[in-house]
């Protein structure tokens, strides 16, 4: 049990916690009489972007040299924060009719969360929010702007598809398990 309080400490969890109740009361406050798929998959991206700053540790060198296996920690990790999300997302569904169906909320929670993994992987845990701010940004801006039903306007504007779209479903599906796994066997970038 002590390595998991190490563990958050070193990661910033704490603060991050904090941060996620912050800025999800900001965006309950802002949609709450809108709480259709855009404030969803925004208030997906704050919350996993808020929490996915502690993916790595003070020291990356001494996180690789450590003689602990890393590839459960981490996936543990990152299932956390996309466990955190959802949550934030799932929990004005409580008292808000049912506007956006619980399969786009998991769907767009695990494809920010490859995301995230990916990031971290290629640019450092400190910037594991870059990628999903990029897709969300690139999603919403094709989706104002086309209205096109071909498979390539659904794999990149995945995040604002209804649910049943199959090209949308893999390309979360996807994410998801290129991010966890190249996360949890890499780490984050040096």
């Amino acid at each position: 049990m002590r390595w998991a309080v190490l563990y958050a400490r070193s990661r910033a969890m704490p603060a991050s916690f904090a941060g996620l109740v912050v800025s999800m009361a900001v965006v309950w406050f802002l949609a709450r009489d809108r709480w259709s798929e855009i404030p969803v998959s925004l208030a997906l991206l704050v919350a996993i972007a808020v929490t996915a700053i502690g993916l790595s540790g003070q020291d990356t060198d001494l996180d690789r040299t450590a003689a602990i296996r890393w590839v459960p920690r981490r996936a543990l990790h990152l299932l956390l924060i996309g466990g955190l999300g959802l949550g934030a997302a799932l929990l004005p569904r409580l008292w808000e009719a049912e506007r956006v169906p619980v399969e786009v909320i998991v769907r767009n929670a695990g494809g920010l969360l490859g995301l995230v993994g990916i990031a971290a992987v290629l640019f450092g845990g400190a910037f594991g929010w870059t990628l999903p701010l990029l897709v969300f940004i690139v999603s919403f801006v094709v989706w104002v702007t086309t209205s096109s039903e071909e498979t390539v306007h659904s794999v990149v504007t995945w995040l604002f598809q209804p649910a049943g779209v199959a090209a949308a479903t893999w390309t979360a599906v996807v994410l998801a398990v290129v991010g966890l796994g190249s996360y949890a066997v890499f780490g984050n970038r040096r």
